[in-house]
């Protein structure tokens, strides 16, 4: 009888954010895959969980993802998690997630933390609808995305290192205008959790002048919707008749 692949968020930040069936499912597993064990270590420690370690992160995925297959295939109860968040997202997972359904693995992935969401609705803009671009490429393809991207209309989600922050700040108000509406939130749910709204060129400022540190994630406004000139179907009809 197969397996089962639990897909297990970890805090962000507060291990208060931690959920009671995360710790059940952590315990109850035969395995769990963590992306740093070092890191890992200490949450669970933190919540006495016993369950062995392997690690599995983005070095090692591609050739680990067989083996653990095979072992689910074989009865093995197994929980992925990253250092923070949902794994999957700019983390590990979505190559064990795929494989596993291609062999019909059951996977269930447990409701949880991530940092793009809370940063998302406490930064004002608009959520309805939005794009989440994670990591933008560093060096190659990144113009070709930034300039793809100025066409969107809807709210734009990135994730971002802070020593790359300034530089990618610059960027968008090159790309999308120093007007552009935006926000910078970081330390998501640490102790130093700052959220700053403004424009782009504010922000720009803002960082220039104050070195940004933890992890961070940006929010841009989407394109705005172009003014449309207002259209008096009667215009031709008055033009004629000025002319009588």
């Amino acid at each position: 009888m197969a397996g089962k692949l639990y897909i297990v968020p970890t805090p962000v930040g507060n291990l208060g954010d931690m959920t009671p069936r995360a710790v059940e499912v952590l315990k109850a597993a035969d395995i769990v895959l963590a992306e740093d064990t070092r890191t890992s270590g200490v949450l669970l420690k933190h919540f006495d969980i016993a369950t062995p370690m392997r690690s599995h992160h983005k070095f090692n995925e591609h050739e680990a993802v067989n083996a653990v297959v095979r072992q689910l295939s074989d009865g093995a109860v197994m929980a992925l998690i990253s250092d923070a968040g949902t794994p999957g997202i700019s983390d590990p997972g979505f190559l064990l997630s795929r494989e596993c359904r291609r062999q019909g693995i059951e996977v269930e992935t447990l409701p949880g933390a991530t940092a793009f969401v809370p940063a998302l609705v406490n930064s004002g803009l608009p959520c309805d609808r939005f794009v989440f671009e994670g990591f933008l490429p560093p060096k190659k393809g990144r113009a070709t995305r930034l300039e793809e991207l100025k066409q969107m209309t809807m709210t734009m989600v990135f994730y971002e290192s802070p020593l790359r922050l300034l530089k990618t700040l610059q960027q968008f108000a090159e790309a999308f205008g120093p007007d552009r509406e935006a926000s910078v939130v970081r330390e998501i749910s640490k102790l130093h959790n700052t959220t700053h709204n403004g424009t782009l060129g504010e922000l720009v400022d803002y960082f220039t002048a104050n070195q940004p540190r933890g992890e961070i994630v940006i929010i841009v406004a989407g394109r705005p919707p172009e003014a449309q000139a207002k259209v008096d179907k009667y215009a031709a009809f008055k033009q004629k008749n000025a002319k009588v």
